[in-house]
């Protein structure tokens, strides 16, 4: 799969440069691969059948790429989609999901939220105590046919990234097992509350080994069958399990996968994939990351201290955490001519810069590449998912025109517009233009 997704996105490249889309007026683009997004759909459902023939709803974590487009299409590959936020639900209805595939997670959903949640029918999964208190005057109030449930903390560690790390000790999410009384808490909970037939863990994402992420799956099962034991029946009947599956962003291979996921949560815990429990996933970034790449013209090059720099168009605008957090987040950086061909030369190492006016703006640093000039384009892979979609108006840099594209067998490349690039306009809009006066007095 990674040398096709390579061969697509070097004729992606090129035609973006053919057809205008990259340009001189246009010096940033994002380009989403089609085919590239239904494989790891396909993949991720074929993953989960071959270890349970247990239902299982995929829903897409819509923080990972928020595009309406996007949600359509991985709908129509048999998604369903997890939301954190009434922006998010709006962007699940417009995109057409149905309420019986949608999730509802956030730490902080207000009164309104939940009772928009519970009028729809859309699954809500409960941060803590408090909400479960505030679902029963609902639930009282008015007949619902959402599933409900809690999210518990299995507290078992970090990763290596913390702020990615969401089943650590003192984590914001979910109530926390370990803590004292907390477990007990959690059985009565249930005991108390018929209607509460789910259960949702999540132990993080990025920088999460497979090992840990299974580990708190297998607190959550264990907890499920603690409770239905006590209940005396099968009171919990789904059990979602979150998503994280971490991305390799330093090659074009799909590591790891699901399958190997999949196959791990078979040999760790069994019983949650015998049939007796319906499941949830909630995967986002190993969904989208490596089928999108973001393009930039370079302006000028430059040399300071002896080392080259490409100024490009592209930076702290696309790529936000890895301008903050490098060694988090690295990316790779591709280099093609001015035509959009692959640049051949001896390796330099150069910095790739991005516009904004701060000096930590960087997408490489010390970077080996052939060297690059003034029209090239650089390609930023494994973008798809957080970058161009979250954008952050640095300098009041607009936001990129998004395009997905599709290669036919001839290697012709047809475009289709995701979302159009901002204008000028819409950026004075933005920043208040109508009120221009309202501080005056």
């Amino acid at each position: 799969m990674g040398r096709m997704a390579s061969y697509r996105r070097d004729l992606a490249v090129r035609a973006s440069v053919d057809q205008g889309l990259l340009s001189s007026a246009e010096p940033v683009v994002a380009l989403l691969d089609t085919a590239g997004i239904r494989a790891s759909a396909a993949a991720l459902t074929s993953a989960f059948a071959a270890v349970t023939d247990a239902h299982v709803l995929h829903a897409f974590a819509v923080k990972a790429a928020p595009l309406v487009p996007v949600l359509r299409l991985l709908h129509d590959a048999g998604l369903g989609v997890e939301v954190a936020s009434p922006g998010e639900l709006a962007l699940a209805r417009a995109a057409g999901i149905p309420p019986a595939h949608t999730v509802l997670d956030s730490p902080a959903k207000t009164p309104a939220e939940l009772r928009q949640a519970l009028a729809l029918g859309i699954a809500v999964n409960a941060d803590n105590l408090q909400e479960l208190d505030r679902l029963d005057a609902l639930v009282a109030s008015a007949p619902t046919a959402s599933p409900l449930g809690l999210r518990v903390n299995p507290q078992v560690g970090a990763g290596s990234i913390g702020a990615l790390s969401t089943a650590t000790a003192t984590s914001k999410f979910g109530v926390a097992l370990r803590d004292e009384g907390a477990r007990e808490g959690v059985v009565q909970a249930y005991l108390d509350r018929p209607w509460l037939t789910r259960l949702h863990t999540h132990t993080g994402s990025q920088g999460v080994p497979l090992a840990l992420m299974a580990e708190g799956v297998g607190e959550a099962y264990a907890l499920a069958e603690e409770i239905n034991r006590k209940a005396g029946r099968q009171q919990i009947d789904t059990l979602d399990i979150g998503g994280g599956l971490p991305v390799n962003f330093t090659s074009d291979e799909e590591t790891p996968t699901y399958a190997e996921y999949a196959r791990l949560l078979a040999d760790t815990a069994p019983g949650l994939l015998d049939g007796r429990y319906r499941l949830v996933t909630e995967f986002g970034r190993s969904l989208l990351a490596k089928h999108g790449t973001a393009l930039a013209r370079v302006e000028y090059t430059k040399t300071s201290g002896g080392r080259p720099i490409a100024v490009t168009h592209a930076g702290v605008q696309l790529a936000t955490r890895t301008v903050y957090a490098p060694e988090s987040w690295p990316l790779r950086i591709l280099a093609y001519d001015a035509e959009g061909r692959p640049r051949a030369g001896e390796p330099t190492v150069q910095d790739v810069a991005g516009p904004a006016c701060f000096a930590g703006d960087l997408l490489a640093t010390g970077r080996e590449l052939p060297l690059l000039h003034p029209g090239d384009v650089v390609a930023v892979p494994d973008t798809g998912a957080y970058c161009f979609a979250h954008h952050y108006a640095y300098n009041s840099l607009p936001r990129p025109a998004i395009h997905g594209f599709t290669v036919a067998e001839d290697g012709a490349v047809a475009f289709s517009t995701v979302r159009k690039a901002q204008t000028l306009d819409e950026i004075v809009a933005e920043a208040g233009g109508a009120h221009a006066n309202a501080l005056l007095g």
